[in-house]
């Protein structure tokens, strides 16, 4: 192999100024992978290019809008445009501070794999979803780059969410293609935090002690009911107890003798009339008086 062969085997650079149009600008049908993803259309002329200078894939580039002095990072999706145009989401030229038409520098570039990226979602409205991290991860998959402080756009259930790139780590542009990073979401914009009041704070602002409060004692009382008679006689009161309100309540007496750690079981002492009966009261087996059916002959 020599010196010319060496050197046309050596990877370069790529770099050339397009007139860029967003993607709604494209003859045929709509592009909605590509106005919600990260990547661009270029001429068939750049891949001819491209290939003749040994680019590293993934094919990555720098976009620079030099009179605004602002700049991105992109891949390419296909390479089908028009000769001296280049086609993006609408979002990467409102970055670029670009409009229809205007000039913008691209440059092949290799980035840092991501290992981590964190994102400000620009609306509450992006709380509503049930997962919002997993819809976040599978809609990067349509990006192959990220740039710090962009403001990036995706479509979920034909609604679109817009976030703002705050940190990213290894660097402040990288490549995201088969990797796996960390995740992270800032409090999104216009987002407040809930007031929750105590119970004890809300207490003394009412200035009501409600421990003082006694509950009434309700409950179910058996048999508490007046019955009719089917003669439609009037019924006696046998029992002075059902007239009785149910609010009076007899409660237990404590015991004061209680000591921490043991356990105490009070039972009823023995009444007068068990203490009273003799041993002949007490019961024995086998000492009743047998029956016979028939009557013996005398």
């Amino acid at each position: 192999m020599n010196f010319l062969d060496m050197f046309a085997m050596r990877p370069g650079s790529f770099a050339k100024t397009y007139k860029c149009f967003p993607v709604s600008f494209m003859e045929g049908k709509d592009r909605p992978d590509v106005e919600h993803g990260g990547k661009i259309i270029m001429p068939p002329s750049a891949l001819d290019a491209l290939t003749q200078r040994n680019i590293q894939y993934p094919m990555l580039f720098k976009l620079t809008n030099k009179f605004a002095t602002k700049s991105t990072h992109c891949g390419v999706l296909e390479f089908v445009a028009d000769e001296g145009r280049i086609y993006m989401p609408y979002w990467m030229m409102r970055n670029l501070l670009v409009e229809e038409g205007g000039f913008i520098e691209l440059e092949s570039v290799s980035l840092p794999v991501a290992e981590y990226v964190k994102m400000q979602p620009q609306s509450v409205e992006f709380l509503d979803i049930s997962n919002p991290k997993a819809v976040l991860e599978r809609a990067l998959r349509t990006f192959a780059c990220l740039t710090i402080d962009d403001i990036i756009s995706i479509n979920y259930n034909d609604k679109k969410y817009e976030f703002n790139v705050l940190e990213l780590r290894p660097a402040g542009a990288v490549s995201i293609i088969e990797c796996d990073m960390n995740v992270d979401f800032a409090p999104p914009v216009g987002y407040v935090e809930p007031e929750y009041s105590k119970p004890a704070e809300a207490m003394e602002e009412d200035g009501v002690d409600y421990s003082s409060i006694k509950i009434p004692q309700t409950g179910f009382k058996a048999f508490g009911c007046e019955g009719n008679r089917l003669d439609g006689k009037a019924k006696k009161n046998t029992s002075a107890e059902s007239s009785s309100p149910l609010s009076q309540h007899e409660r237990g007496i404590p015991n004061y003798d209680y000591q921490r750690g043991k356990i105490t079981f009070i039972r009823n002492g023995r009444s007068k009339q068990t203490e009273s009966k003799g041993e002949s009261e007490i019961f024995s087996a086998f000492q009743g008086e047998g029956q016979l059916l028939k009557k013996k002959r005398k």
